[in-house]
Formats: C-alpha cells, sequence, structure tokens
C-alpha cells in the first residue's frame, strides 16, 4: 500500500509519485499515523527520509500508512538544509499536539563524546518524556536508542575501538510479537562508533529481540506506558548506504579531516568490488589527496540487498502492533456501573 507522506507546507503526496494529493482523498480515521523525526546529517537526510517511507510502504500490507516528517531544529545544519525543512518538514512544535499511532526518532553523526553535550540533547529527551507519558510506541535508531537507554535508565554507550560497520548475521533471540515469522538467522546493517552492553541492558528490563557474535546486541525492546523499539543496526538501510558513507569516509581521509584510512565494512561487498577498493586504499596512502577521491571505484551499483526481506517483516509486525492498539482505543468500553443500573 503506498504512504501517503506529509510535507508539512508542500502538501502530500503518495511516496514514490509526483502526484500530489489532498489529505481529504484518504479518510483520516483510515489506517495509521507514523511521525518520523529525521536527525541525520544534511547529506543523509533526504536518502533517509527516502529508505524509512520505502520499507514503511514494503511493511504495510493493505494498511494505508502516513507519515508525517519532524527534525529536531537543535541539530546543527547549512542553509540549504534548513531551507529543506522548512518546505518539507513540520515544527517539531507541532507533535505535542498530534497524535502518532508510532514514532520513529532516527540518530545523527555524534559531534560529541558525551551524549549529553550534543546539541539535540534536551529536544531528545523530551521527545522520549512525550512519547513515554503519551503510550507512543516509538522506535529509536542507533545513536536515538543510545540516547533513550541512557535518558531512562542511565545506561550508557561504550566507544568502540573502531567503527562497526558492514552486515553482520544476527540471531532471533526471543519469541516476541515483533519478531514473528522472522528466520533464525538474518543479516542486519551496521554503522556505528559506539554500543550497548548485553547485560546492563536485560538488567535494566529489556528484552533482546536479535544480536550477532561480531555486532552484539541488534535489536531489543522495553514496554511501561508504551512500547519502546529500539535498533542499533539500520534495517531500514538501501542496498547503497554503506558504500556511500565508506566513501565518506574515504574523502574525509583524503582530505585530511582523519588520520586513519577507514576499515572496509564487513561482509557486504563482493569479491571484485573489494579487490578494487583495496587496491585503491594502497594507492591512497602513498599518495593521499583530496583529487583522488575522483578515482573511487564505482562498485554501488553491484550491491545487493540481502536483509530486506527481515527488515520489511518485523517493520510489518510493528505497523500490526499499531493497528491494533488502535482498534483498542477506538473501540467503546462498557459502562460496567451503566449495565448493572439497566437490570
Amino acid at each position: 500500500m503506498p504512504v501517503l507522506l506529509d510535507r508539512g507546507p508542500s502538501g502530500n503526496a503518495v511516496a514514490g509519485s509526483r502526484r500530489t494529493i489532498s489529505a481529504s482523498d484518504i479518510p483520516a480515521s483510515r489506517g495509521i499515523q507514523v511521525a518520523l523525526i529525521n536527525n541525520m546529517p544534511d547529506g543523509a537526510l533526504e536518502a533517509t527520509e527516502r529508505q524509512f517511507v520505502a520499507l514503511l510502504g514494503e511493511a504495510s500490507g493493505d494498511t494505508v500508512v502516513r507519515v508525517k516528517l519532524f527534525a529536531l531544529p537543535e541539530v546543527p545544519r547549512t542553509e540549504p538544509a534548513r531551507r529543506y525543512l522548512g518546505e518539507a518538514y513540520r515544527a517539531i512544535g507541532d507533535l505535542w499536539d498530534s497524535q502518532p499511532d508510532g514514532l520513529i526518532v532516527t540518530g545523527t553523526e555524534p559531534l560529541a563524546a558525551a551524549l549529553t553535550d550534543e546539541p539535540y540533547w534536551t529536544a531528545l529527551t523530551r521527545i522520549a518524556d512525550w512519547a513515554q507519558y503519551n503510550g507512543v510506541s516509538t522506535i529509536w535508531s542507533c545513536l536515538a536508542a543510545h540516547a533513550a537507554v541512557l535518558h531512562a535508565d542511565g545506561i550508557r554507550r561504550r566507544p568502540l575501538g573502531e567503527k562497526k560497520s558492514g552486515v553482520f548475521e544476527c540471531r532471533r533471540m526471543s519469541d516476541h510479537p515483533l519478531v514473528a515469522g522472522m528466520p533464525p538467522r538474518f543479516g542486519v546493517p551496521h554503522s556505528r562508533c559506539n554500543d550497548l552492553d548485553r547485560d546492563e541492558l536485560t538488567a535494566g528490563g529489556y528484552t533482546i529481540l536479535s544480536e550477532s557474535a561480531q555486532a552484539g546486541v541488534d535489536a531489543f525492546v522495553k514496554r511501561s506506558r508504551g512500547t519502546f523499539v529500539f535498533f542499533q543496526g539500520h534495517p531500514e538501510y538501501d542496498a547503497g548506504t554503506l558504500f556511500r558513507e565508506y566513501r565518506r569516509d574515504v574523502a574525509r581521509f583524503l582530505k585530511g579531516e582523519r588520520d586513519r584510512y577507514p576499515a572496509m565494512p564487513e561482509g557486504y561487498f563482493a569479491d571484485p568490488a573489494r579487490e578494487r577498493l583495496t587496491a585503491f586504499r594502497d594507492r591512497a596512502l602513498v599518495a593521499r589527496g583530496a583529487g583522488l577521491l575522483a578515482d573511487f571505484p564505482a562498485v554501488e551499483r553491484d550491491m545487493a540487498n540481502p536483509w530486506r526481506a527481515a527488515a520489511t517483516q518485523i517493520y510489518s509486525n510493528w505497523l500490526s502492533s499499531l493497528s491494533v492498539a488502535k482498534a483498542r482505543r477506538a473501540t467503546p468500553k462498557t459502562d460496567a456501573r451503566a449495565v448493572s443500573l439497566s437490570h
């Protein structure tokens, strides 16, 4: 089912289509509403939007999904990005009076060593408190997941010696409804510089949904007033995302913005691509310079997306849970006192 994408002042559109439509074309009572708070850096802002909307569309089945776009104003932006957000996204203040059935909060590239020192920390914790108080089922992605567990339970992320990047085999660790129908093992992309300790999560009441021997905890969940779902990985990534991130990190090395040449994503490139990228790395280590990036091997078109089926399944399960919760809220409750008085 197509996603009805609310582009703020720009109006509504069917995702994947150039056609804009009126919100009145589809009754508000039909389907479910998801608020996407997209905090990704400027270079990944629109790609992240497309990835989540595409995944929601594939996972929605026969359900209409309305997506409203938000972003935290505290995340540093260039002027073109601020202009795009002003045209296509709603102000975060509009979220407080809205009633989404579900919420997705993305991470962003870390700027500070401590999460509490990030410029958006206070805004992010306010969202967590709001979602918790209102019982809104929320997906927390990567850095946002780290921020949410730190705010709620004081569980601190731990820096990794080197960035964890690649597609890692994960094992299903629970019979929770969110992982119903998923295979015992499946691949998930990860791209992060920090990690959460499994024992601290379980001691804090979190249920581990999936984990990897190489990448650690993948997905986990906790329920109180609402269900919070956490992903250290990125099931929403498209086939070329890790390639583009790797190329970005290589560019930073070539420009002198980082000291070490980045490690190649694990379990991601086929052998021919690895050979070409290795040859480029050897050349770059000898003759480092920004101009060399023009010769970076164009292997993105050869990338596959073997994790898509598992990603679609877990998001389908989440959307189904939102539909069930919405139907439950819409069902009139019997007034026991009124029934007794009528007899």
